[in-house]
């Protein structure tokens, strides 16, 4: 089996209102060349507003933000357009009332920020698990572009 890249990468918007957040994910998101950074927005409303302009492949969401959180971008992201969506938070961890109803209104995935606010060992702890969480969320034709036999 050898890797060969698709054509074109996947495009990611930042939907966080932290910019450490945001500087963090564009960090790990630049590490791979499959994948591109298409915007970054600071709460759900200028997210929505990036989100219909863009297009991206895939999103990546806060859920705690100003004047519209992620619960609120998500009821209203399905449609604007067809990304999908993996929260990346401290407060939807998996088992929680936030992750079920994330899950509910169509979130791809969820990754954990590990400690709290500011999450600066995001990108040792969690930040292969995010690459393979975007990977994953895409369509099976671009994912067949990334290995061939």
């Amino acid at each position: 089996m050898t890797l060969s890249r698709p054509e074109k990468p996947s495009s990611v918007l930042l939907v966080d209102d932290s910019f450490l957040m945001r500087k963090l994910l564009a960090e790990i998101i630049s590490r791979d060349p499959d994948i591109c950074l298409a915007g970054e927005a600071s709460d759900g409303l200028e997210g929505l507003d990036k989100l219909s302009e863009l297009l991206p492949d895939v999103v990546l969401l806060d859920m705690e933000m100003p004047r519209l959180d992620g619960i609120g971008f998500l009821e209203r992201a399905r449609f604007v357009c067809t990304a999908r969506i993996i929260v990346v938070s401290s407060v939807a961890m998996l088992g929680t009332e936030t992750a079920r109803r994330a899950m509910e209104l169509g979130a791809y995935a969820i990754v954990g920020k590990p400690s709290g606010v500011l999450s600066m060992d995001m990108a040792e702890e969690r930040g292969q698990e995010l690459l393979d969480a975007i990977h994953g969320s895409m369509p099976s034709a671009h994912r067949e572009g990334r290995t061939t036999q």
